[in-house]
């Protein structure tokens, strides 16, 4: 069912209460580190405000366990978001508070506060009812632009819809759903699937789920080496879970009866100490004498798998991309993660990266301009290509 749209609102005048994602790093002085969620909800912000909304924003801020922790204070974002915007930014100090109250309802058209950090209560998490009811106010419409929590049935995504009239979506979650579902719908072929990351486990559903649509699949990261121990292969002291391997071999067996093209790595990058400046080597080819010996691991994908997974992409008409290849924070074990990043963004595909540490990659070696689509999402990422509902787009009004 199709979900209520900012756009197709008129707010000028109303009292908008809005769940942001302002979930930034900041450092031990206190300053942002990264304003790109900042920038994301700008656009949504920017229309409301235009269109003379009465506007109230609501955010989390790490984990600060139900109790205020001035650590995790959102005032730095405030004062971020008045410099995007060119305009005071008001701040609360709390969310439900009598005096937050009567700030709020001082608001005028075109004006925006930023409440203090949702986590800082309990009631939060829990979703809870009094809170709900209290953070919502007087607004007559929600907005929720916040995907990264989309997946979260809080009080601040969820609950809040149950005492404003109209909840509608934002901007930045309204092009979630256009590129996660809309574009991956009918997808053009060949489409090719990225997987990567440390666990079969974490990426098992989106597999499963992508089966029905991607005709290949590349597996990298170190959730391949699951996939080379289920096959027998020697794969050293490689990160693996032993839990999963007959999952492996199902996933490979249900590929095969697809006819789905399901490519592993064909050679590894392996090292024996996990340091910036650790020696690095090459296995042979699986299937042509390469294994991983007992005192080494593998940390990246091999030299024939860069140029494998390479020409790959460069044939695809469609690339979903979702986890690195490698440990890419360290420089020596980056070069699989690196090539694929330059690959996808050359690609005269339809290139959609799926949130997490892919974005990461993307930001390190990469121009995020030249990927048509990235996500702000990480685990609400996965949930949504998973085919799951998320709470926070299920709760919003339909059209």
């Amino acid at each position: 069912m199709a979900k209520l749209s900012i756009r197709d609102l008129d707010v000028n005048g109303k009292a908008v209460l809005m769940r942001v994602d302002f979930n930034v790093p900041l450092n031990d002085a206190g300053q942002i580190t990264d304003d790109t969620r900042i920038v994301s909800a700008l656009p949504s912000i920017k229309h409301l405000l235009d269109s003379g909304a009465k506007l109230t924003l609501c955010s989390h801020l790490g984990r600060p366990k139900g109790e205020s922790d001035l650590k995790y204070s959102l005032r730095p974002a405030a004062l971020r978001l008045g410099e995007l915007l060119g305009k005071d930014v008001a701040f609360a100090e709390s969310c439900v508070s009598a005096e937050t109250a009567t700030a709020r309802a001082a608001i005028q058209p075109g004006e925006v506060m930023l409440l203090e950090n949702t986590r800082f209560y309990a009631e939060e998490k829990a979703n809870e009812a009094g809170f709900a009811k209290a953070l919502a106010g007087e607004a007559e419409i929600f907005v929720n632009d916040a995907f990264g929590t989309a997946h979260r049935a809080h009080a601040s995504t969820e609950g809040v819809t149950h005492y404003i009239a109209q909840s509608a979506m934002g901007l930045l979650i309204e092009r979630e759903l256009e590129f996660l579902q809309g574009k991956l719908e009918s997808p053009e072929k060949p489409f090719v699937a990225i997987m990567g990351g440390a666990k079969v486990s974490d990426k098992i559903q989106v597999i499963k789920a992508m089966m029905d649509k991607a005709d290949t699949f590349i597996i990298g990261g170190a959730m391949a080496y699951t996939f080379r121990k289920a096959q027998g292969y020697k794969i050293g002291k490689s990160l693996v879970e032993n839990d999963c391997l007959e999952l492996a071999l199902e996933i490979l067996e249900l590929a095969k009866t697809r006819g789905i093209n399901f490519h592993l790595p064909a050679d590894t990058r392996i090292t024996q100490e996990f340091s910036p400046d650790a020696e690095t080597k090459v296995t042979a080819v699986y299937g042509e004498g390469g294994e991983i010996p007992d005192d080494w691991e593998g940390i990246d994908i091999g030299d024939q798998a860069i140029g494998d997974f390479c020409q790959i992409v460069a044939n695809a008409k469609t690339v979903l991309w979702n986890g690195p290849m490698g440990v890419f924070e360290m420089d020596n074990f980056a070069a699989g993660t690196k090539a694929l990043t330059k690959a996808v963004a050359e690609s005269s595909a339809l290139t959609i990266v799926g949130g997490g540490d892919s974005v990461t990659a993307v930001k390190k070696f990469g121009n995020p301009d030249d990927f048509d689509f990235i996500s702000t999402g990480g685990g609400a990422s996965l949930e949504l290509l998973e085919g799951k509902v998320l709470p926070g787009v299920a709760a919003l009004t339909n059209k």
